[in-house]
């Protein structure tokens, strides 16, 4: 922790970042943020609170406070219950301060339509929901705004969130599935990974990725490493393949 008590130095790190200023013309910047154990599962009894200490939250939050537009799948909504995306009236005015829609847009890949309806985020009148579905979705009624964006890939899908959205920095939180689909198409340009000082000791929760997703073995580079208490936070450049 810094001597004057503030932000952790991860969350100041992050705090400096601009990364719309970073989005090419024809999609947007793409981040991805994942905590794991120290033995790599990306979730203890199917969730990632247990892994995360006060410094990753308020990466978490920092990071969320960046973003246009928060990307996420299904499975890790309906496990999460995720609900309005920037909850703190202080957060949402450091946002617009910067230029930034006061709640970031609030993006759900699904492959099959299937979607918890009853999750907080579509109960809440200020979010705007993009549902990523190659399913022909006919969303119900919901307090959110939801629109359907058909899709079959997830290149042009991020092309339509940065001409029609305006969708310039966007994070993801995962889940594992979807982390692979967008590493496997070249589609992520940063990795946020915070190292919790855990063992997670089950070999049938996930990784921060699945399944066999590259050809070969893709090279990062360092851009930093920080450390809070027991835990690491790294970020990492991916490089264009």
């Amino acid at each position: 922790m810094p001597a004057d008590g503030g932000a952790p130095e991860p969350a100041q790190a992050v705090a400096a970042l601009r990364p719309w200023e970073q989005a090419p013309a024809q999609r947007p910047h793409v981040l991805l943020n994942m905590v794991s154990t120290v033995d790599g599962r990306a979730a203890v009894g199917g969730l990632t609170a247990p892994m995360s200490g006060p410094a990753d939250r308020q990466v978490f939050h920092g990071l969320r406070g960046l973003a246009d537009a928060i990307l996420v799948g299904a499975g890790t909504l309906r496990a999460e219950r995720y609900g309005r995306l920037v909850k703190d009236p202080a957060r949402r005015a450091r946002r617009a301060a910067a230029g930034l829609a006061p709640d970031p847009l609030a993006v759900v890949l699904t492959a099959s339509g299937e979607l918890p309806w009853d999750a907080p985020l579509f109960a809440d009148e200020h979010s705007r929901v993009l549902v990523l579905t190659r399913s022909g979705l006919r969303p119900p009624a919901t307090a959110a705004r939801v629109e359907v964006l058909p899709v079959q890939e997830l290149g042009p899908a991020l092309g339509v969130l940065r001409a029609e959205h305006g969708v310039r920095a966007l994070l993801c939180e995962g889940g594992p599935g979807l982390n692979a689909s967008l590493l496997r198409a070249g589609l992520v340009d940063e990795l946020f990974l915070t190292v919790a000082a855990l063992l997670g000791g089950d070999d049938h929760e996930p990784g921060i990725v699945t399944g066999r997703f590259l050809e070969a073995p893709q090279g990062l580079e360092l851009v930093w490493v920080k450390r809070a208490g027991d835990e690491l936070f790294l970020r990492y450049r991916v490089p264009a393949r």
